[in-house]
């Protein structure tokens, strides 16, 4: 007779140091967990997951005290009409023509400025020198704000994510979070009424235009819009960046195909959303009583989807704890859309607006540090850490190459 394994406490140091093994434990002996200081229902499994992003009865009503301190109001808080029509303001500046021919070359300017600060030296941290600054740089170059405001943006955001992972209220963290978002409209709202006065080919003045059936976006709509842009579109790329070259660099095999062959990083992207996902957990909030593995949960109680457990269940992915960039379950073709089978851009009507930005700046920047470094390796003694419980990523990536 086997006894049911317990997983660590989500806020404890033991799962911040390896939450996968906990992952392994909750997908096979706890699915369903109440965390009594969370107040949250911890779900782990694949199917369990995707039902909380898939079916309407899940809100994200719980989005009104986990983000709006710190945001205002934003898409993610939406439902229904409100929520389309919103979607349906913001979604054409980031696909097609508009991402092709606006903002591809943006992407391209801000990831060749930070190879050539460090191409010369021969080492470089890609984190710190690349990945932390790269989507942050091409978000205010894209909403055409001023590139000497680039540090500014980098504090900011760092104080945002830092509330979003609050999960242990730490009133010192909470603050900074309101205080970002008061910093933030004092410099946006003014800009924002500029920029209506004067359109130009930016972002904001995209944002500022933008109609449908009659509405528009306020300006503190967009700010917050840009507020949320700045937080999900930073955090996801830029651990997304760091993570995909950390498995490549332990797997010297696949590095070497992706970079004999480039048409492959969208194949490495994928695979490393689903393996070591930026973003660990996304919350919902049940509108009616449900079940979950069993279990029932009250109308209004927090759900905590677990999407690198999820990204993990062995009913779902074949050798899950496999780094496999040539894996036969998660096709690419599908892995940026609303029909992935990750989880880490989440699914439904909440799926990721920045799905196909994110793609844009991994393809370009991983090409882009791939050539720059074609012998590429970890520098010695280096042994790269993941860091983080509601976001997580590499806290340094020190490399080695050929300076040129």
């Amino acid at each position: 007779m086997t006894t049911a394994r317990h997983a660590p406490d989500i806020l404890s140091p033991e799962f911040a140091a390896d939450p996968y093994a906990a992952y392994d434990i909750m997908l096979e002996d706890e699915p369903l967990i109440w965390h009594e200081g969370m107040q949250s229902y911890i779900v782990s499994r694949y199917d369990d997951v995707a039902r909380a992003f898939r079916e309407p009865v899940f809100t994200t009503d719980n989005y009104g005290w986990q983000l709006e301190p710190a945001h205002g109001r934003t898409i993610l808080q939406m439902s229904g009409r409100e929520h389309s029509i919103r979607r349906a303001l913001v979604v054409p500046a980031f696909r097609g023509n508009e991402l092709e021919q606006k903002f591809l070359p943006v992407i391209k300017r801000n990831s060749q400025q930070l190879i050539d600060g460090f191409r010369h030296r021969g080492h470089a941290d890609l984190v710190a020198d690349y990945a932390r600054h790269f989507p942050i740089n091409v978000i205010v170059d894209m909403l055409g704000l001023d590139q000497s405001d680039h540090e500014r943006f980098q504090i900011w955001y760092t104080s945002i994510i830092g509330f979003l992972g609050n999960l242990s209220q730490d009133p010192e963290v909470a603050a900074a979070g309101v205080r970002t978002r008061e910093e933030l409209s004092a410099y946006l709202i003014p800009i924002i009424r500029q920029r209506r006065e004067n359109l130009g080919e930016d972002l904001l003045s995209t944002l500022c235009a933008a109609e449908v059936d009659g509405t528009s976006m306020s300006d503190e709509d967009i700010k917050a819009f840009c507020s949320l842009l700045l937080a999900a579109g930073g955090e996801t790329t830029d651990k997304a960046i760091a993570s995909l070259f950390r498995n490549l660099l332990a797997h010297p095999d696949q590095l070497d195909a992706v970079r004999g062959d480039h048409s492959l990083i969208p194949k490495a992207f994928a695979e490393t959303l689903r393996h070591t996902p930026p973003v660990h957990m996304i919350m919902r909030q049940p509108a009616e009583d449900i079940e979950i593995a069993g279990q029932p949960i009250r109308a209004g109680s927090t759900v905590t989807c677990l999407i690198g457990a999820a990204n993990r269940d062995p009913r779902r992915f074949s050798n899950p704890d496999a780094f496999d960039i040539f894996r036969g379950d998660l096709p690419t073709e599908t892995a940026f859309s609303a029909a992935a089978s990750h989880l880490s851009f989440a699914l439904g009507r909440h799926f990721c607006v920045g799905a196909l930005l994110a793609k844009s700046e991994i393809e370009v920047g991983v090409a882009q540090l791939l050539d720059a470094m074609p012998d590429l390796r970890l520098d010695e003694g280096a042994a790269p850490v993941e860091k983080g419980v509601f976001t997580r990523g590499p806290a340094s990536l020190p490399v080695r190459f050929t300076a040129n």
